[in-house]
Order: structure tokens, then sequence, then C-alpha cells
């Protein structure tokens, strides 16, 4: 299942896939991502691509998940990162809020813009040790930086292409050569969870 399919096309690429937004008439089911419409243990996955710094109350969201993943289910998303130079572009060049400083809970009027880009790392790094001892049954299992100067260079946020197409297999190329910058420059990272295969008992 998506969550916050938006105009994503993901489900061209497995028709197996549910498709979701918290706005009816955009994807196959509204959904709100604090109490999902799934008996136990009935999904494979999750994906949410820049969806869960949107989620309010991201705790209920992670409970919800774990309880409808089955064993060994994932949930995997593509969220903003914080290297110094994402804290610095999202504080400065983008209209939603990049704010380390806060909680897990935000008040939201409007799904759109009421969000927090910092909240994923919030949650699996600054406050990683509440997330291990509040979810056992969830497991970081991964956390890597994704490409920057493509993204940039192909126009971000703007989705103008700002540079020919024939140019661009360069550009990958001068991206993987700078792949260790990316603990610096990385915009986004790609963070996956997985359900534990046995039950755990939170102490």
């Amino acid at each position: 299942m998506e969550l916050g399919s938006g105009g994503s096309r993901l489900k061209e690429y497995d028709s197996r896939i549910i498709t979701s937004d918290v706005s009816p008439g955009i994807a196959e089911m509204v959904i709100d991502a604090r109490q999902l419409p799934f008996a136990d243990g009935s999904l494979h996955a999750i994906f949410l691509t820049h969806v869960f710094h949107h989620i309010p109350d991201v705790g209920q969201f992670l409970r919800e998940a774990e309880r409808v993943l089955v064993p060994g289910g994932v949930i995997g998303m593509i969220e903003v990162a914080a290297t110094p130079f994402a804290r610095f572009f999202f504080k400065n060049f983008h209209p939603e809020p990049f704010s380390p400083k806060l909680g897990w809970n935000f008040e939201q009027s409007d799904s759109m813009m009421d969000s927090n880009q910092a909240l994923s790392w919030i949650v699996f790094e600054r406050d990683l040790t509440r997330f291990e001892r509040e979810y056992p049954g969830l497991k970081l299992e991964e956390k890597r930086h994704l490409p920057w100067l493509p993204y940039l260079l192909s126009g971000g946020v703007t989705r103008r292409d700002i540079l020919p197409k024939a140019i661009v297999p360069a550009i990958i190329g001068t991206d993987r050569g700078l792949s260790g910058l990316y603990p610096l420059f990385a915009l986004h990272w790609f963070i996956r969870l997985r359900k534990a295969l046995t039950a755990k008992v939170k102490v």
C-alpha cells in the first residue's frame, strides 16, 4: 500500500499496490495514516514518499503500520535528510517548516502544508533510542542518503529540466564520484523498517 500516492506512478510497476491519499478523487482509497483500514497482518509493505513528515502523530502511524504488516513486512520511505546542506536548503528555499527541535507531534489544519520536514531525523536519529524502546517489533534496517547533485541539476522541486538529457549520464557519474559527500550534501534519504518475524514484548 502506498500512502499519500498523489500523482505517483508506482502502481504501473506493480498492479498489486493499493494507492491512497488523504484527499478524495486522487487515489483508490482515502486513508488517514493514523487509522489504517486493514486487518491485522494483511499488508506486505507500506510505501511513503515525502509523506512521513506530514503525519501529525507518527507514533500512532507506526503502531498502525506494525499492526497491519505481516511478520517480516516492511515500511519504506523517502524523506528529507538532515545533512548540513539539507538543513540550509529546506529552511530557506522550501515553504514547509524544518524544525529539528520539535517533538513527534504537531498541529495540523492543512494536510499539504502543516508538517515538519525534520521529522524522520527526529524519530530515526535524534530519538532513535525512544523509537527502539517503544516499537520493539519494528527494526530500523536501512537509512541511506540519496543522490543530491542529479536532483538539483534536473530541476529538483521545480520539476523543470535544467540540463540537456544527453549529459545526464555524466552528471550521474559525477554524483557517484562524490558519494563520500552525501553525509554533508544529500537532501533526501531512504529509510526502511522491517516488522519482526516473531512478536516482541515491550519492556
